[in-house]
This record gives structure tokens, C-alpha cells and sequence, in this order.
């Protein structure tokens, strides 16, 4: 239970009495007045002086004297109450206060001299009092003055003994302690971390004035105590040692270095709750500016950063945006680590935040990297670096935080190149900077840096606090910004100017290459380019953000069209049933109408564009059934007939592709010969995506379902219809589109007709709520609706869906799919 000279030496009667609860007549005399001092001699009674103000509840004197008493009975739970109540009166006690000081010092005694007892309740209701005993003497104005120090590091030995005894929560209550008190000496901590005992100068030295106390015995009680704690057989013990040994890193940086050391091994501990209190700690050191991490450390860090569990990399992430790293190479396997983690984990975003972080602290280094990217990306050919990569991202990220670093007194030299390929990275920019920075000022700076020339006469402001060797060049306004509605509809110009150009080039070499080389590297290019697009979507809106969309469309059927021809040229006309062929068949038909139907206000350029991707489609179709269908022929000349009606003014011509298809047509009007000429047709078919987007506007459809979820089901009665009410939101959506609820259980499926009338707002927004009953309830305990918004498509006046009640064409949907979950109000 610990060392028995050393409990008994603060207080010397206690080593003359044995029995010292039976003599209650000192204890007047442990309840000094006046200015304490650790020597503990005896002072004049508190009685002889009047009451003391300072927030002293009235005869607190009396309690302690009473609970003092008490404390020395013979029965344990009753020693075992009148400690907690000592140290209850503690917490109520002004530690600044005259009287406070008697109390304290007296309650302390108290502790010490049933440090021994035999019983664990006491002991532990004794590490409590030490503590709160030990919160006073540290709270005293006159600290360092009245030799309080020398007290400090006495309690701190007196728990490191306690922290040794057989009962468990003791040892947990004796860690909690020590990683709670305010004082201490720099060689007592960093004996509590070696086993072996430290000899220096300041062993010869007494701990408390006015003791002479042999010197071998002051240290060895703290001797490895946390060595021993992160050993212990109970996980909750070391997980408290743990916790300690980060709370104590404010007091000394050396002790913070060697701490560091059993910290990193902890981290090896087979139970999750020590190895998350681990981390705790050592973010507690990092917050106070003492963890450097060295190379040795490197690779454990970095096998935090990929672990099985979520909150394990998540407290690692967070320890990496403080730590310093003194090393560059230490410093770029921290960078490689978090892309490391963001690859296996890319929906763990806040990774981007973190890099930003690590790059900010070390601005120097960030712009090495910076110099490093700026090459790859000078040398790299179309595809090989685009934006979609995690890597590419993660190090742009690193590279614009180093303008916003401390390092002024460096200069710090970073590549245009890198600012404007930054840009589509804006709004994790933004995060990272946590609000501080105004979107606006930020893109403004982002294309300023990048040698954009629409923003060489735009003033750019210094407001987010960028280093003073990158402060940018104030210029003046220029007048045609007139107002912030223009200002932002220039920013979304230049975003989709400077960006989806460089992406659609991509695009264009894409498909002139798929002859040429493997269709797997073509499709892998069509996917990242699609992703950057969707990820350039994310922060626009209006017309800028629809066409963004429109574009992602786009690039699906142009991918369906790749994974489709290289699947006709197989040539296996002895496959039956569906197939993955009819499938791509299918989504391309799908993503064509898409682009025809949900776009609002479409230029003839962009509806030219979808309707040549329509011939390629019918194209592929009739190649696929060999034969010329009628249906398909049918749906072919209509197309046909409308791009001559969009090409008669001049405004458009008809591409040598669609006039080839026209000239087979007219020369038989049968379709026989098209069969045979469908692959040189194909090899007509160029790509020309245009910008010119227009007033583009994309039909949106939010569907809500009111009060229901997997655990708050909806009540029926089977076979009986039900009411399901819904809130609608329509965007975009006119007087003449056909919208339909579609309701499917299983492969049953019910249309309800939308009546715009229901609905209130305007032709670019609507709202509203409707209750829609469900005909066929299934007999069944439980079911789950599937619900969702279509559109219906008149495709070439041909009907092709006929007396169900329902949509008379195809259709597209519109919302996402909701499920709606009922459970039967009569169990059978």
C-alpha cells in the first residue's frame, strides 16, 4: 500500500501515537488560523479568533473538528464517510480565504495518517481528500513563498504510493490525482517514468522544510509509477495512467519527450478504450505545443491513420494537425499517410481539412511540395493528372496552404499553376480556413494567384490573413463590377470557362483514341473526368451548376457508347435473354432522355448534340437485333427530320455523320443497307461538346414522406387501400410536363397523376402536399413502398406503354427513391 517512513514522515505525533484517532485532544490545534507552513507546528487555537469572512460557511470549524473525530472510530464505512465529508467541505471552502489554510492543512492530516488503513473504502475516500487537499495548497496566492512547492511535491510522492496499492480503484483514484495536480517538480515527474532511481543534486535536498528526511527516501516512492500504471492488469488502470500522463506534459518539455515514448507503446494495447485514451493524451500534449514527433514515432502514427476503427483514425487526424514535425521527410510521410487513408477511406473528408492544417504549420515545407506538384503537372499528358485523384486533390491542398502559413520570414516562392488548378477545390478550401474567409474573396485571390485575366483588375483583400512576402497587390476595381449579383455570375463564367474546357479537351482526346489503344483506358479516363465534373457541380448553381450536370450526362452515354461498341464488335450472335449488352442499351436510351427532358431551355447547339447521341443509340440498337426494325426505323427519321428542322435557318449545319444516316435513308427507305454501313457510320461520329450553356435550367424534384420511418411504420389493414401523404418541392416544372407518384411493391406498381393546381408558387418553384392512396395493400405482417417521381416522355409520337392506367411513354425519374415502411394494424 506504500512506503510506511514515508506516509508516516509529514506528520511526526503520528509516529509517537499509534492509535491516534483515540487522542482527539490536537485536534484544535490542527486548525491554525494564521499563515500555514508545511512544518506543521502548532498554532493558537481557531476559536480565539473571530470568524473569518471569504465564503467560509459559518462553524465549518465545528464540522471539520466533528468529521476529524469521526474519522478516527473504529468502524470503516463510518472512517470511510467522514473523509468524503472532509472533502465535501473542501469543495465548499474559498481556497484564498484566511481560515481556509487551518482547514486544509488539518483535513490533510487526517488523510495521511489513515493512508495504512486496512480497509479499500478508506483508502480510496483517502486519495479523494489528498486530492481536493492538494487543489487548495496549489490555489494559495503566496505559493512558492510559504514553501508550498515542497508540499506539492511531497503529495505527489504520497500518491505515487497509493497508486502501487492492491485495490484496484485505489490505484485508478490515485492516477486520476496525480494527473490533476497543478504543481510539481520537473525531478519528481521524470522519476515517475524511470523504474531506476535518478540521482542529482536535488536529492540531497528536503522535499517539506524543517524534515530530515533520509534522501533515498523521497524519489523511489514516484520511481517508474507510469511505467507500472500502463502495465497494470485492468484495462480502466491504465487507461487513467494513460490520461495522467498527457495531463502532466504542461510542466516539463523533457518529461513530454520521454512520456511520448510510453505512450507510443500503449498504442499496442489490445483493448480500444485505452488506445482512444491514449490518443486523448497525446492530443493534449500536441494542444500544449510539447509533442514533436521523431522519425521512431513515424511509423505507429502512421498505422493510426489506416486502422480498422473509425474513432482511432479519427483522433490520429486530429493529432497530426498539431504535432510539429522537424523534418521534411517526416513531414511528407505524415502527407503520404493521410492520402493513404483517404484512398482506403474517401468518405472520411475531413482528411482535406487535416492536410490544410499540416500544411499551414509548415509553411516551408508545403511549398516544397508545391514546387514538386507543379512540375508533375507541367509534364503530365492529357489523363495521366486530373482532379478526381485523391492524391492530386490531397497535394493541392497541401501546396495553397502555404501562403496562409507563420513562416514570414521565409519567402516563400509558390507556382501559379497551382492557384488555378486550386480552384475547383474552393469550397474545401473555405472549410479548412473555418469560415473565416469569404468564398468570394477567396475564389478572387485563387484566380488572381493563378493569372486568370478577367481578375487582373479585381481587388483582391489580404483579409485571411496570408503572410506578409505573399500579400497580393492591391489594384483598383474595375468599373464594370457593379454589384455583387454580376460579381458572382463572373465567378461561375470563369469557373466553368477555365474548368470544363480543360475537362471536355480531355474528353475529345478520349474519344479519338478509343481505335487506337485499350478501351479500359479510355473508359477510365471518361469516369475521372465525369467525377471532376460531378465535383465542379457540387459548388455552382443555377444555370452554371445545371449544365454541369447536363455535361455528366453527357459523359454517361458517351461511356455507355464505348462499353457498347466494344461489346458489338465480340459479334456472339448466339446469346439469348437479357443481356449485359441490352442493359448499356437500356441506360443509354435512359441517359439520352434525360438530357432531352430535364433540361429546360436548351440552345439548338446543345439539342443537336443530344439528338446525334440518339442516332448513335437507335444506331446501336439495330446493330444489335442485325435486322431493321420498323419501331427503331421509325424513331431514326423522326430524329432525322428533327435536326433538319433545327439546321433549316443556317444558325447549324448537319454533321457528315447525320447527313450519311439521312443519304441511306432516302436511298432506302426500308433501312436494309443501314445494317451494313453501321460501322463506318459510327467512325463518322465526332465528339464536339460546346460552353455554350444559355439560360440552362435543370428539372429537380425533392419528395418527402411525412411522419414514417423503419421505426415509426405507418399502420393498414391488409387488402384495404391506405392514405400516404407526401410533401412535394418542383422545380422548373411547367404547365405542359406530365408528372407521375410511382408506387412499386414487389413487382406490383401504381401511377398517381401529379395535378399542378394542388400546388402552390410560380413556374420555377412549386410546392405542395397531397395525400395518395395505396389500392393494393399486400395480405402481410409487413412491407416496404418504394415511391418516386417520373416524368413522362413523348419519344417520336410513338406510344409505346398502353392501358395501365398509368404513363402512356416512357418515362424518367425524377427524385430520388424514398421507402416507405407500414406495418399490418391486425396481427393474423
Amino acid at each position: 500500500m506504500g512506503d510506511p517512513h514515508l506516509l508516516s514522515s509529514a506528520h511526526p505525533t503520528a509516529a509517537a501515537s499509534s492509535s491516534a484517532r483515540k487522542h482527539p485532544g490536537p485536534i484544535d490545534e490542527r486548525l491554525a488560523a494564521s499563515d500555514p507552513s508545511p512544518s506543521f507546528a502548532k498554532r493558537p487555537r481557531v476559536a480565539a479568533e473571530p470568524p473569518a469572512s471569504g465564503g467560509c460557511v459559518p462553524y465549518v470549524e465545528a464540522d471539520v473538528r466533528a468529521l476529524v473525530s469521526m474519522a478516527g472510530g473504529m468502524y470503516p464505512l463510518a472512517r470511510a464517510e467522514a473523509l468524503r465529508g472532509l472533502t465535501a467541505v473542501l469543495e465548499k471552502v474559498d481556497p484564498s480565504s484566511r481560515v481556509s489554510a487551518g482547514i486544509t492543512e488539518c483535513c490533510y492530516k487526517c488523510a495521511v495518517e489513515l493512508m495504512r488503513d486496512d480497509d479499500n473504502g478508506v483508502r480510496l475516500a483517502v486519495v479523494r481528500l489528498v486530492d481536493a487537499c492538494a487543489r487548495n495548497f496549489s490555489a494559495k496566492l503566496d505559493f512558492d513563498a510559504n514553501g508550498y512547492g515542497d508540499l506539492m511535491d511531497m503529495i505527489f510522492l504520497q500518491l505515487s504510493s497509493m497508486a502501487r496499492d492492491m485495490c484496484t480503484q485505489v490505484r485508478m483514484e490515485a492516477f486520476a490525482a496525480l494527473g490533476k495536480m497543478r504543481r510539481v517538480s520537473e525531478c519528481v515527474l521524470l522519476q515517475s517514468l524511470y523504474k531506476k532511481v535518478i540521482k542529482t543534486d536535488s536529492m540531497g535536498v528536503s522535499i517539506i522544510n524543517g524534515q530530515k528526511l533520509p534522501p533515498k527516501l523521497k524519489i523511489p516512492c514516484a520511481a517508474g509509477i507510469f511505467s507500472h500504471g500502463i502495465e497494470d492488469e485492468f484495462y480502466q488502470v491504465r487507461r487513467t495512467a494513460c490520461k495522467s500522463l498527457g495531463a502532466l506534459a504542461k510542466f516539463s518539455t523533457q518529461y513530454t519527450e520521454k512520456a511520448l515514448d510510453l505512450l507510443m507503446d500503449m498504442m499496442n494495447d489490445d483493448m480500444e478504450a485505452v488506445r482512444l485514451q491514449t490518443l486523448e493524451a497525446l492530443f493534449h500534449m500536441a494542444t500544449y505545443g510539447y509533442l514533436s514527433v521523431q522519425e521512431k514515432h513515424m511509423h505507429m502514427f502512421l498505422g493510426l491513420l489506416v486502422d480498422a476503427n473509425a474513432l482511432i483514425r479519427d483522433a490520429a487526424r486530429k493529432i497530426f494537425g498539431l504535432i510539429n514535425m522537424p523534418k521534411l521527410q517526416i513531414f511528407k510521410s505524415a502527407v503520404d499517410g493521410l492520402i493513404t487513408s483517404l484512398e482506403k477511406y474517401p468518405e472520411e473528408q475531413d482528411i482535406y481539412g487535416i492536410l490544410f492544417s499540416i500544411g499551414k504549420n509548415h509553411g516551408s515545407f508545403s511549398a516544397n511540395i508545391a514546387k514538386h506538384l507543379a512540375k508533375e503537372i507541367t509534364m503530365a499528358s492529357d489523363g495521366e493528372l486530373i482532379l478526381d485523384k485523391s492524391r492530386v486533390k490531397a497535394l493541392l491542398i497541401v501546396s495553397i496552404s502555404a501562403p496562409f502559413s507563420d513562416d514570414k520570414h521565409k519567402k516563400l516562392d509558390i507556382p501559379s499553376i497551382i492557384f488555378s488548378r486550386a480552384i475547383p477545390l474552393l469550397e474545401k478550401v473555405s472549410c479548412a480556413l473555418g469560415g473565416e474567409v469569404n468564398q468570394d474573396s477567396l475564389l478572387s485571390y485563387l484566380c488572381h494567384k493563378g493569372g486568370m485575366p478577367f481578375w487582373e483588375n479585381r481587388s483582391v483583400s489580404a483579409e485571411f490573413g496570408e503572410s506578409e512576402s505573399c500579400n497580393v497587390e492591391t489594384v483598383e476595381i474595375d468599373a464594370h463590377i457593379e454589384n455583387t449579383a454580376k460579381e458572382t455570375k463572373c465567378l461561375d463564367e470563369v469557373l466553368v470557362m477555365q474548368s470544363m474546357k480543360s475537362i471536355l479537351e480531355i474528353v475529345e482526346g478520349a474519344w479519338t483514341m478509343r481505335m487506337s489503344c485499350n478501351v479500359c483506358e479510355v473508359r477510365t479516363i471518361l469516369r475521372t473526368c465525369k467525377e471532376e465534373l460531378r465535383l465542379l457541380a457540387e459548388n455552382s448553381s443555377g444555370s452554371v451548376g445545371a449544365f454541369l450536370r447536363f455535361l455528366s450526362e453527357y459523359l454517361d452515354a458517351i461511356l455507355f457508347i464505348v462499353e457498347i461498341w466494344q461489346l458489338i464488335q465480340l459479334d456472339n450472335p448466339y446469346t439469348f435473354g437479357l443481356t449485359s449488352l441490352d442493359i448499356l442499351l437500356e441506360k443509354l436510351d435512359m441517359s439520352v432522355r434525360r438530357m432531352e427532358y430535364c433540361y429546360v431551355g436548351l440552345n439548338r447547339v446543345l439539342e443537336v448534340q443530344v439528338l446525334e447521341l440518339s442516332l448513335i443509340a437507335h444506331l446501336c440498337r439495330l446493330s444489335k437485333i442485325a435486322v431493321c426494325s420498323k419501331l427503331v426505323l421509325g424513331k431514326l427519321l423522326w430524329v432525322i427530320n428533327r435536326l433538319e428542322d433545327l439546321c433549316a435557318d443556317g444558325s447549324c449545319e448537319l454533321s457528315d455523320f447525320s447527313r450519311e444516316i439521312k443519304k441511306a435513308c432516302d436511298t432506302n427507305p426500308t433501312g436494309d443497307n443501314l445494317i451494313g454501313s453501321i460501322n463506318n457510320l459510327f467512325q463518322l461520329f465526332r465528339l464536339k461538346p460546346r460552353t455554350d450553356f444559355g439560360m440552362l435550367k435543370m428539372i429537380n424534384v425533392v419528395l418527402r414522406v411525412c411522419d414514417n420511418d423503419s421505426e415509426n411504420p405507418l399502420q393498414y389493414i391488409c387488402e384495404l387501400p391506405v392514405g400516404v401523404s407526401f410533401k412535394i418541392s418542383l422545380w422548373n416544372v411547367s404547365s405542359h410536363h406530365r408528372l407521375w407518384l410511382c408506387m412499386t411493391i414487389g413487382e406490383s406498381m401504381q401511377h398517381t397523376f401529379l395535378d399542378f393546381s394542388c400546388f402552390g408558387g410560380n413556374d420555377e418553384v412549386k410546392s405542395g402536399s397531397m395525400v395518395v392512396p395505396l389500392y393494393a395493400t399486400p395480405k402481410a405482417c409487413s412491407f416496404v413502398l418504394r415511391v418516386c417521381v417520373v416524368m413522362e416522355c413523348p419519344s417520336a409520337g410513338i406510344s409505346t406503354h398502353h392501358g395501365d392506367g398509368g404513363p402512356s411513354d416512357y418515362v424518367v425519374q425524377l427524385s430520388d427513391e424514398l421507402d416507405v415502411y407500414f406495418v399490418s394494424a391486425v396481427q393474423w
